[in-house]
């Protein structure tokens, strides 16, 4: 495997409205414009912006749900054309994403059923997610017998149950409790150490990006919105959001949303 997962190449996005359709000399801005970025294998990697500054936009893109307007995207090496099993994503909304008519393990295997894995293969793969993200006693259980954060741990266990070697999730935890939220970051970031994928995460909240990703890449204001910086952060597994370090991280990422750079 390409030793980097992703790879992005001069990639702009403009979205054009159905009354410019017909009207050639007005053009609609760009929502992303030129974003360039490397993201090797394995890394956490967290998007984060203001509401509507395209970072969504971005995932959708990589994913394949969306096309590009200009530039490459490349993911494992090959240029991204349509979704592709080596891509599993998490919606935000997961009362939408799952199905209501399924049971848990039947989510979590309907992408295998589809693909006409056969049931004995299926069942241990579905036992090792389920085990993955906690939901061994909840099997059987219907959609509606969930919580909102055990729906979630069903969308990621159905998108690991499909062995992608990245997991794109669109933030997965904001209509989560505070303390359902944390739960579930702890569950992320020890998924993400068992498995090894490559992980795509968006955000709009400071304390969550600084909390999970290896490197936070910091989106400017649309429309044109670019990826302003990249920022490492180089502190181990689990971390303590009071600490120096990362109130220093925390300030430091406030400085480039408020000022559009550090302070100086």
């Amino acid at each position: 495997m390409n030793e980097n997962s992703i790879e992005l190449k001069h990639v702009s996005k403009r979205y054009q409205s159905a009354t410019k359709l017909f009207q050639s000399k007005s053009i609609s801005p760009l929502v992303l414009k030129d974003i360039n970025l490397t993201i090797p294998t394995g890394e956490f990697h967290v998007f984060l912006g203001q509401s509507g500054c395209g970072k969504s936009t971005l995932l959708n893109i990589i994913a394949g749900f969306l096309p590009k307007t200009s530039g490459q995207v490349l993911v494992n090496g090959h240029e991204v054309t349509k979704p592709g099993s080596d891509r599993g994503v998490v919606f935000q909304d997961a009362e939408t994403a799952i199905f209501p008519w399924l049971t848990v393990q039947e989510n979590i295997g309907y992408g295998m059923k589809m693909q006409h894995v056969s049931e004995k293969k299926r069942q241990p793969i579905i036992h090792h997610s389920l085990k993955l993200v906690g939901l061994e006693e909840h099997a059987d259980k219907y959609p509606y017998e969930l919580s909102g954060g055990m729906k979630q741990r069903v969308q990621i266990a159905r998108s690991i149950a499909n062995n992608p070697s990245i997991l794109i999730l669109d933030e997965p935890f904001g209509a989560l409790d505070a303390q359902t939220r944390r739960i579930m970051q702890n569950e992320l970031i020890n998924i993400w150490e068992k498995t090894g994928k490559t992980i795509l995460f968006v955000t709009h909240d400071i304390q969550e990006a600084a909390y999970l990703g290896q490197k936070i890449s910091i989106f400017s204001k649309s429309p044109e919105s670019r990826i302003s910086i990249t920022v490492s952060v180089d502190q181990s597994y689990p971390r303590n959001l009071y600490s120096n370090e990362s109130e220093q991280l925390v300030n430091r990422i406030n400085d480039y949303f408020e000022v559009g750079g550090p302070a100086k």
